[in-house]
């Protein structure tokens, strides 16, 4: 297997004195979909944000293409990551094309990359359609569209498909599988149904809850 794209090494994290994480170890290497699985307030959330590099732990490392999300690297870990977030917003106005331009433009990327992704996620024939016309589903599929801009080598998915029916719920989780697979990504997936875990994953851990100290299990399927 490949070196990992994504670590963390013995991580913990407290906030006031509360321990949210405790020594939490583990990685995930290019074409893998890991999922971390868990109760609302099992520490979750608190992992995503270490690697996107929003805070830092208290001792342990975290590393995202070799470097520290939150060091003085930080830009060259960031630029190579796409993150999908639970709950997607754009404005409504703004047709999918231009939400795509937008995007493109935050992250000093060209936009002719743009129109391929769209399709790829099933929405180039609505591309010229305004935002507020989307299905839960299709503004999903422009949330994954945007956190592909840029060949991101990691991808980061939080409770991306929580709210959605279930064929549309399966239809994504098979997309993901598939642009993984054929972009060689490393892709970790946050989510509280096991089943998101039967449908696309690898490997699954499960946040575990001991006496106060929140880490992390593998579970063997």
């Amino acid at each position: 297997m490949s070196a990992p794209n994504l670590e963390l090494i013995n991580t913990a994290k407290i906030y006031d004195g509360l321990q949210v994480l405790h020594d939490v170890s583990f990685a995930v290497s290019p074409g893998e979909v890991v999922a971390l699985v868990g109760h609302n307030g099992a520490g979750k959330t608190t992992i995503m944000k270490l690697l996107l590099g929003l805070i830092r732990p208290t001792s342990g490392s975290v590393q995202v293409l070799g470097h520290d999300p939150a060091g003085s690297n930080a830009a060259q870990a960031r630029l190579g990551m796409g993150f999908l977030p639970e709950t997607v917003s754009f404005p409504a106005n703004m047709t999918g094309q231009e939400i795509m331009n937008f995007y493109a433009r935050l992250k000093r990327q060209d936009r002719q990359d743009n129109e391929r992704l769209l399709d790829m996620v099933g929405l180039g024939d609505a591309a010229s359609r305004r935002v507020k016309t989307y299905s839960k589903g299709m503004r999903q599929r422009l949330g994954l569209a945007q956190a592909l801009i840029g060949s991101p080598r990691v991808l980061l998915l939080d409770e991306p498909f929580s709210a959605l029916d279930m064929d549309t719920r399966d239809d994504m989780l098979a997309l993901v599988r598939r642009i993984v697979t054929e972009r060689n990504l490393t892709c970790l997936m946050v989510t509280h149904d096991v089943r998101d875990c039967d449908r696309v994953a690898d490997r699954r851990y499960q946040m575990v809850v001991d006496n106060g100290n929140r880490r992390v299990e593998e579970v063997q399927t």
